[in-house]
């Protein structure tokens, strides 16, 4: 008996260890860091979208989920398009005001069509003949016309048919999410444009549609000031108990607006409640897409060689002009410098922003490659006149489609792939934009980085051990300057990397804000000149054929760096941009497709890049 107890016990106590060796052995057992890259859209439209029903889009949003997933689908004009890799998510965010209805008019909703003129539309685009049907498309192209619609469908529309409307577009996205696969994230877009300035905010839930099918989309009809966005977020979470945020995009196109300092719509001051109610529904900003970039303009960043990339700067969507002293309050550089000012005067920072990329893409196809690119809408789908179109007016000026970006994709770093997941790596700013490539990047703050760990297999790990990623923050810690640890590996199907920048903005003992960029690691053996300029990587583009090649450039950099200008007592926020070398740029593709001839003004090579969400740093006066 006592071998057979001693024998059990020598069982148990070995089953114990092996368990524990088990454990230990394997190192992904525990909760580990967010160790998921992941590659989405979170602000395309479908036909649900009045202005894209208006360009006679016919990709609705399952049209739009299947292409993101990877499947093949028919553009609006008749043209196959798939992408090179599938999205591993998609945020389908059309515009809240009228949201689906003009689809409801065309499929003749009694609750609609009982009104005079949305039964005379029906007739039209049921009925009608082509030019008559083309001539109420051009009409919702226009401002007037489009605001028309959003005005009049919100206004004949009923509570239950708006619930009725959104729960079909939840119920879609239901079926396409398929967790750890491909994400369906709900949302919509607030379109805010008071005066034609941009106010736009996509709103992104956490939530299934038992939570965040129950309210349907807020239209900015009603009231234009994201402050009643917020409420309404805030509303949504006490009655549902979910969660939601809202992500700004095309600051450029807000005439000063999107980032105030000293006022709001109402002309109230910028106040600490103002400040601490943007810093919790919008932790992110968009930065680039399609109408153009939004990190910096050469104006604010002079010294930057790197600021004019494919800049829209003549003025808001009814062509109002633009005056070099609405920039500041346009530009995401900008915004972080101001954000720093604001923390010291207010107690809370507004502008503590991460940074992602989307395309904003109205044809239902989330496309942001330069060799695949789909325009903003169906009317500048691939073709031989779309460089030429005429996409908007600044006063005189008129935009040509050649100005588009093909831009640009949210990265972000979770734990899995998931709804949840997505939107806590975006809650906390663990993401980052590119311009449309899938550059893999890193960024660690911290004190005790050493110069061998830029080299570890295991740099994750040693990052979140020694210090914060991207989106984080950084407190005094006895001394010494802070050190930062970034890696970047292009893009498989891609370009090489030209060089690893850090950008940082801080706040000087008079209250003034500065900005410096750093290069820090790049390729092929450049030696910087006594001023500290880096050499240009140089172009192996042949604009004639659209071809490139990767004899230049590294596959991937990574580096340790040291703020040698630091001061503990400054305020500041280092971000991390990451330069391709130079590739064709989507208009040389369209030149060498359609055997065009193009003016000498449209650039035919571009520089993707990526920018992570900064880190900050808190001096102790700051806490």
């Amino acid at each position: 008996m006592r071998h057979n107890i001693t024998f059990g016990l020598a069982l148990a106590i070995g089953l114990t260890v092996n368990l524990v060796q088990a454990a230990d052995y394997s190192p992904h057992v525990a909760l580990q860091p967010p160790r998921a890259l992941l590659w989405g859209d979170t602000h395309l439209h479908s036909s649900l979208s009045t202005d894209a029903f208006g360009f006679g889009v016919t990709l609705g949003p399952e049209a739009a989920y299947r292409f993101a997933s990877g499947e093949t689908v028919t553009s609006t004009h008749g043209e196959p398009a798939r992408l090179a890799r599938p999205l591993d998510f998609v945020v389908l965010a059309d515009h809240a005001e009228s949201f689906g209805l003009m689809n409801r008019v065309q499929e003749g909703d009694k609750r609609l069509i009982a009104n005079d003129k949305a039964a005379q539309w029906h007739r039209v685009l049921t009925q009608g003949t082509p030019e008559e049907k083309r001539a109420l498309q051009r009409k919702f192209l226009t401002r007037e016309g489009r605001w028309e619609a959003f005005g009049l469908l919100d206004r004949i529309s009923t509570p239950d048919l708006e619930l009725d409307v959104w729960g079909d577009a939840v119920a879609i996205a239901e079926r396409y999410n398929r967790p750890g696969v491909f994400t369906t994230l709900l949302g919509y877009e607030w379109t805010s444009a008071p005066g034609g300035s941009n106010l736009h905010r996509v709103v992104i839930f956490r939530d299934g549609s038992d939570r965040a099918g129950r309210i349907p989309p807020l239209s900015s009809q009603a009231d234009p000031d994201p402050r009643s966005l917020w409420a309404h977020l805030e509303q949504y979470e006490r009655k549902t108990g979910g969660k939601a945020l809202a992500i700004p995009h095309n600051g450029n196109l807000s005439n000063g607006l999107m980032f105030p300092v000293a006022e709001r719509l109402d002309g109230l001051e910028v106040d600490a409640e103002y400040a601490a109610q943007r810093a919790r529904w919008e932790p992110v900003v968009e930065v680039t897409q399609i109408k153009g970039d939004g990190e910096t303009h050469p104006l604010l960043s002079p010294d930057d060689e790197f600021a004019d990339y494919e800049t829209w700067d003549l003025g808001n969507f009814e062509g109002k002009p633009k005056t070099p002293e609405m920039l500041p309050r346009e530009y995401a550089r900008a915004a972080l410098r101001s954000g720093l000012n604001l923390q010291r005067s207010l107690g809370t920072n507004p502008y503590q922003f991460g940074m992602i990329g989307a395309t904003d893409s109205h044809t239902g196809l989330a496309t942001a490659d330069e060799d695949n690119f789909f325009g903003k809408h169906s009317a500048v789908e691939p073709g031989p006149q779309r460089w030429q179109h005429a996409v908007g007016r600044a006063g005189d000026t008129v935009v040509r489609g050649w100005q588009m970006a093909a831009s640009g994709y949210a990265a972000v770093w979770a734990h899995e792939n998931n709804r949840e997941a997505i939107w806590d790596a975006i809650k906390r700013r663990e993401v980052y934009a590119t311009t449309g490539s899938r550059i893999a990047v890193r960024f660690f703050g911290g004190w005790g980085f050493e110069p061998g760990d830029a080299q570890r297999p295991d740099i994750a790990a040693v990052g979140y051990a020694g210090g914060v990623p991207m989106g984080g923050e950084l407190v005094p810690a006895g001394g010494g300057s802070p050190v930062f640890l970034v890696a970047a590996s292009r893009d498989p199907l891609g370009a090489n990397l030209d060089r690893i920048q850090i950008v940082k903005g801080w706040l000087d003992d008079r209250g003034e804000t500065h900005e410096q960029v750093y290069d820090v690691v790049w390729s092929d053996g450049r030696e910087a000149s006594a001023d500290g300029k880096l050499p240009e990587v140089g172009s192996t583009v042949d604009e004639t054929a659209a071809t490139w090649l990767n004899t230049i450039g590294e596959a991937s950099l990574a580096t340790v760096w040291r703020d040698p200008d630091f001061d503990p007592q400054q305020e500041a926020f280092y971000y991390a941009r990451v330069l391709e070398i130079p590739t064709p740029r989507w208009t040389a593709y369209d030149r060498q497709r359609y055997a065009l001839g193009m003016d000498a003004a449209v650039p035919l090579s571009t520089q993707e890049r990526a920018y992570t969400s900064p880190i900050w740093y808190r001096a102790a006066s700051g806490e």
